[in-house]
């Protein structure tokens, strides 16, 4: 089985981001990681291809810096890589960067491609189902467990009050929640390893995409604010009636 899984370098969601003078995200700073749920897709990718063997692959859209990522997960266990890295892809929207992710899955041979549910930079969480869209495969999202029998593939797709039981032929594409596995570490043995795995980087030349960039993106972020500073909250001294001021406050901000 032939695994691709899709990861992303983000800045770390614990520390203030910062945006540059286009108002886009600062990718450039040294406080940058794998995208929180890419490391559970990672994860379910390498349980798949150890419990019925195959090949994982990782794909990555980034600067050059995101190589960083990508020598993680080789290290975790994956394979091999390919990293798509071209200066116009900066400002790219979903819908663009969707096509670029879809041009270069088109260069591999695989049976399944596993995501996070989002990212952690943007949020959107549309990216599983605009691939979906653009090579035809189904989407089965929020996956909680994933099991494959080779031609098919099964997922608990995870709900607010509990899961359904989604299955499709395979090639699919399947995105995972936090609460599907526990992410490995990556071995000293793995990562001497991931320095010997091949790592193919490609231009939007070499996929023959010409849409790229803020020029052709969709949207346009207009102005970006710092958020507000946090307030002190309300101390409310328990003198026998801390009860009935919880309730005022609480109904107060429409809690109750």
């Amino acid at each position: 089985m032939n695994i691709v899984v899709l990861v992303k370098q983000v800045p770390d969601s614990g520390l203030a981001r910062q945006l540059d003078a286009q108002l886009r995200v600062d990718r450039n700073g040294a406080n940058n990681v794998m995208g929180e749920l890419d490391e559970y897709a990672v994860e379910a990718a390498l349980q798949l291809k150890e419990a019925h063997g195959g090949e994982v692959t990782v794909l990555t859209l980034g600067p050059g810096q995101a190589t960083e990522t990508v020598r993680k997960v080789l290290a975790m266990g994956a394979d091999k890589a390919l990293h798509i890295e071209d200066d116009a892809v900066g400002g790219s929207d979903a819908l663009t960067t969707s096509a670029i992710l879809a041009a270069a899955l088109g260069r591999l041979e695989w049976d399944l491609v596993i995501a996070g549910a989002e990212s952690t930079d943007s949020n959107m969480g549309v990216m599983p189902q605009l691939l979906a869209a653009r090579t035809g495969a189904p989407a089965l999202t929020g996956a909680r467990k994933i099991d494959t029998d080779g031609t098919t593939v099964t997922v608990e797709h995870q709900r607010a009050n509990g899961y359904d039981v989604l299955s499709a032929n395979l090639p699919a594409i399947v995105s995972v929640w936090d609460t599907i596995n526990t992410p490995r570490y990556p071995s000293l043995k793995g990562i001497m390893a991931a320095k010997r795995k091949p790592v193919e980087t490609l231009a939007l030349a070499d996929l023959g995409v010409t849409e790229a960039g803020p020029a052709d993106a969709r949207n346009e972020v207009l102005s970006a604010a710092e958020r507000p500073a946090r307030t002190a909250g309300q101390i409310v001294a328990d003198d026998g009636q801390g009860g009935d001021a919880l309730a005022e406050f609480l109904a107060a901000e429409k809690f109750i």
